[in-house]
Order: structure tokens, then sequence, then C-alpha cells
């Protein structure tokens, strides 16, 4: 199972977003999600944010918090670990990414985007400072989360 990493960069009760519209084939085409992608060989989570996110914003992240962990499976994508991190101090300047539109969106205004079904739980949590490490569970039919469950549970969708 592959592993990547997510990261929600917050600043000024904004997330930093990317709407992935730049790639062929990508499983993620016109969704709006965080920064991140695989993690290479050797690579640690933490190792794979901080070189997903130097090179999808040009931004390196100086503290962070490893937040959860997402399987997703999917009928027609590979499964995958999703290590979610968030993070609201780095240096650096935002440059233009070559896999979609980054842009800074209010926390209020997230669920209006096109996101992942499944994206919408853990956003939920990430907003939650105080919501300690968790396993999410995401099973989906194409573009249609049919089951999830956090820490074990099953969760109404």
């Amino acid at each position: 199972m592959k592993q990547t990493t997510l990261c929600y960069l917050e600043h000024d009760g904004r997330y930093l977003m990317l709407h992935r519209v730049k790639k062929e084939n990508d499983a993620s085409h016109d969704k709006w999600i965080g920064v991140g992608g695989k993690c290479e060989e050797h690579e640690s989570p933490d190792e794979c944010m901080l070189r997903e996110v130097k090179e999808e914003t040009g931004l390196d992240i100086v503290d962070w918090r490893y937040r959860g962990i997402v399987t997703f499976i999917n009928d027609i994508w590979p499964s995958e670990y999703m290590h979610l991190f968030t993070s609201s101090r780095w240096t650096g300047d935002l440059l233009t990414c070559n896999e979609g539109d980054l842009e800074w969106v209010d926390k209020r205004e997230l669920f209006n985007l096109n996101l992942w079904e499944g994206d919408k739980i853990f956003l939920r949590l990430l907003m939650n400072p105080d919501q300690p490490f968790f396993s999410l569970k995401l099973e989906y039919h194409g573009d249609d989360l049919y089951a999830a469950k956090l820490d074990g549970r099953p969760l109404a969708l």
C-alpha cells in the first residue's frame, strides 16, 4: 500500500488549499486538497511532508503537528495510507504550483469546495485543536464514499 502525506497550512482562519487542475490521470482531478504527495523510499512521513510542502509551495515548515492517518480504499485507485499534518509556522514565499492552483480558503468556506466526501470528515477533526491523533478508514466506489470508520468504529454517512 502506498504512503502519502497531506499538510494543511493554517493562517488567519484559513487553510492553504490546492485545487488539483494541472495533472493528467489524477485521482483528485478538480478536487481541493491540502498539499503533499507520495513518500519516497526510506522517507518518514514527516520527511515526506516537509519535502512535498517545499516542492509544491516553496515554503519551509518550521513547526507541525502529526494529526492522524487515513486508510483510503478505492475500487478504481490504489489503496493508500495518508498521513495528515497541520502547521501554522513556516518561512519562505509562496510559489506557483505545477500540480494545481494554491489558494488561501477561509475554513468556513471549505465545505463549499469540491472535496472528497471523506476529506470533510477529517477536516472537521483537524479543525478541532484538542482532537487527539486519529485513525480514519474511508472506503469508496469511484468518487462515492460508502463506508467510514473513526478509530475502528463505523461512522454514519
